[in-house]
């Protein structure tokens, strides 16, 4: 019975994210879902990305926790669109939270769309949230054996964004073993060296974000 609930809970889940992802689609925006540990540094690497692309993409984001609203108040003295869901103790964002939040938003000219999932390696990986893709942020600091622990999460993201590699010199992390781990799981996925406090790395990680923008945007015109 149990199994059935689950199915039946994930089966009403694709379906409201399908409907998500198909408006997403026809107005050309590009979603993120940003996944990663409490503490990873995902709202970090979201202040760097507002702080050096709200000049150049229209974007927004959707911000996951489980209770108060600390993530998005740093975030919103970028001037960009943020809105907070709190699952008052759920483990991840569902399809239904994602779309009762974008029905708040003003979705025209908008091109990028970041949803900062609640911090988890395990629930999110497994909920579809109508997003065009999923990205990792791990952290040095978690240690090296997460790939392979968690490898729902690392098989389903198409990044992979290693930070704080600024604590590289002060930690016994294999970062090479890491990275092979990873690519074990997901050859294809995209891995990204960064550091949020130097900014080491991260003109790549913008840049990827940027080229998916621009395929979203190239397709709706193609």
């Amino acid at each position: 019975m149990k199994i059935e609930v689950k199915e039946n809970i994930l089966r009403e889940n694709d379906r409201i994210a399908a409907g998500i992802r198909a408006e997403l689609d026809r107005r050309g925006i590009f979603a993120l879902n940003l996944l990663g540990s409490p503490g990873s540094g995902k709202t970090s690497l979201l202040e760097n990305t507002l702080s050096s692309l709200r000049e150049t993409v229209k974007l927004a984001v959707i911000e996951g926790d489980l209770f108060t609203s600390k993530d998005a108040i740093r975030l919103q003295k970028y001037n960009v669109p943020v809105i907070q869901i709190n699952t008052g103790g759920g483990c991840h964002l569902d399809a239904n939270m994602v779309r009762n939040a974008i029905n708040t938003m003003e979705l025209d000219n908008l091109e990028l769309l970041i949803i900062e999932n609640v911090g988890n390696l395990v629930c999110p990986a497994e909920f579809n949230i109508g997003e065009d893709a999923k990205a990792t942020v791990l952290s040095i600091t978690e240690g090296e054996d997460k790939p392979l622990k968690y490898p729902l999460i690392f098989k389903e993201s198409v990044a992979t964004i290693v930070n704080k590699i600024d604590l590289l010199p002060f930690t016994d992390f294999n970062l090479d073993a890491t990275l092979e781990d990873i690519r074990s799981l997901n050859p294809h996925s995209s891995l990204l060296q960064v550091s949020c406090r130097t900014g080491e790395g991260l003109p790549l990680w913008y840049d990827w974000l940027l080229k998916q923008v621009s395929r979203k945007r190239s397709g709706m015109n193609g």
